[in-house]
């Protein structure tokens, strides 16, 4: 997902700049500024939604403890009819409820009640850096291109290498998740020539 916004955000950049005829300087300068920008703020966002998400869990432990402390009765029951909605009668799921409770009281909470199945070990800092090394990676394909084309060929080069760049990674994450390549290559293509097809427009429309 990072190396898709990545490749879109900086190629749609570029391209804007350079439909606004912009020079090549200016252009590089933009996508450069563009791709720093754009990492910090995928580190950011990754770094405060990890640290909340740890956070709320942290919370929901403490809470859930607390409630085993000085509630352990209701606890029971109310552990008992999650397993009767689930489709148990009343003295088995009491029963099941019981021995859950016996060996991990919390654990059988937290998994059952609250739907946390596995303590989150949360690094912050790392989902931060790894977020901002993808965007950076997928960044840095229409800036290669960027760098190397002539000015009169820019956009079209960018747009083109961006776009076999996203139609090859829509067919790998599509892949990965058991859909349908073409469907998965297709559908990012197509908002990613969107969104370059955009900013061309309004480039164009900033010089007249």
């Amino acid at each position: 997902m990072g190396a898709n916004d990545g490749i879109v955000s900086t190629a749609s950049l570029l391209i804007g700049v350079a439909a606004a005829s912009a020079t090549h300087d200016q252009i590089m300068i933009a996508g450069i500024a563009g791709l720093v920008a754009g990492a910090m703020s995928m580190a950011a966002g990754e770094y405060v939604s990890v640290s909340s998400q740890a956070d709320t869990e942290k919370a929901d432990i403490e809470l859930e403890k607390h409630h085993l402390e000085h509630h352990s009765e209701y606890e029971l029951k109310e552990l008992a009819d999650i397993y009767v909605e689930r489709g148990l009668d009343e003295s088995l799921a009491a029963q099941v409820a019981t021995q859950l409770m016996e060996h991990d009281a919390l654990g059988a909470h937290l998994r059952d009640e609250l739907g946390i199945y596995e303590r989150t070990n949360a690094q912050p800092l790392m989902a931060a850096g790894t977020s901002a090394v993808s965007f950076t990676l997928g960044a840095g394909l229409p800036l290669i291109a960027a760098y190397f084309s002539p000015s009169n060929e820019l956009i079209t080069i960018v747009a083109t290498c961006s776009l076999i760049s996203l139609i090859g990674l829509g067919s790998i994450a599509a892949k990965a998740g058991g859909a349908s390549k073409r469907v998965g290559a297709l559908r990012v293509a197509f908002w990613g020539a969107l969104a370059m097809g955009a900013t061309a427009i309004v480039g164009q429309l900033l010089t007249l």
